[in-house]
């Protein structure tokens, strides 16, 4: 609900999800099936003995990066039942990227769709879940491992047009 004591520099207009101070799905019923992809990126950060651990490989579950990698492709399907007020959509495409580098773990997904709403959503939802299972997978070596960096890419398609992160 809104709060009147709160201002805020949007108003109530902007926000799409709200009508009437309350919550609601966007209806796209009218809106034509386009194709959109998106693109979204997230970096885990791996304390010394954390990436010890991965370097070693010696891990009791399996490859954290190779079941990061499928729980992003299943994090991205699943998105609508975990974003409240998301539409399910077809994704058409997802590839999921996790990989080992100085900075930490990096992670990348694009997903694809031709719907009449967009999939950026869905790509973040790829990362951060790839990032929640590495996060698990390496936890025993050590708690202090960080998701950072969670964001947006780029985004084609649609009503909004592109849209490019700065670098």
């Amino acid at each position: 609900m809104s709060n009147p004591n709160t201002e805020s520099a949007l108003t109530e207009s902007a926000l799409t999800h709200f009508s009437d101070g309350l919550p609601r799905m966007v209806d796209v019923t009218g809106k034509v099936s386009t194709h959109r992809e998106a693109r979204a990126e997230a970096w885990v950060r791996l304390p010394p003995e954390a990436r010890a651990a991965l370097e070693r490989g010696h891990n009791q579950k399996g490859d954290p990066l190779l079941v990061a990698q499928l729980a992003g492709l299943q994090g991205c399907k699943r998105t609508a039942d975990l974003v409240l007020l998301c539409h399910p959509i077809p994704v058409t495409g997802a590839q999921v990227s996790v990989s080992l580098q100085e900075g930490g773990v990096y992670i990348t997904a694009t997903v694809k769709t031709e719907a009449p709403t967009g999939v950026e959503m869905e790509a973040l939802s790829a990362v951060t879940i790839a990032a929640l299972n590495v996060y698990d997978m390496l936890k025993a070596a050590s708690k202090a491992i960080e998701i950072t960096g969670v964001r947006l890419l780029s985004k084609s398609g649609g009503k909004s047009g592109d849209y490019a992160a700065a670098r």
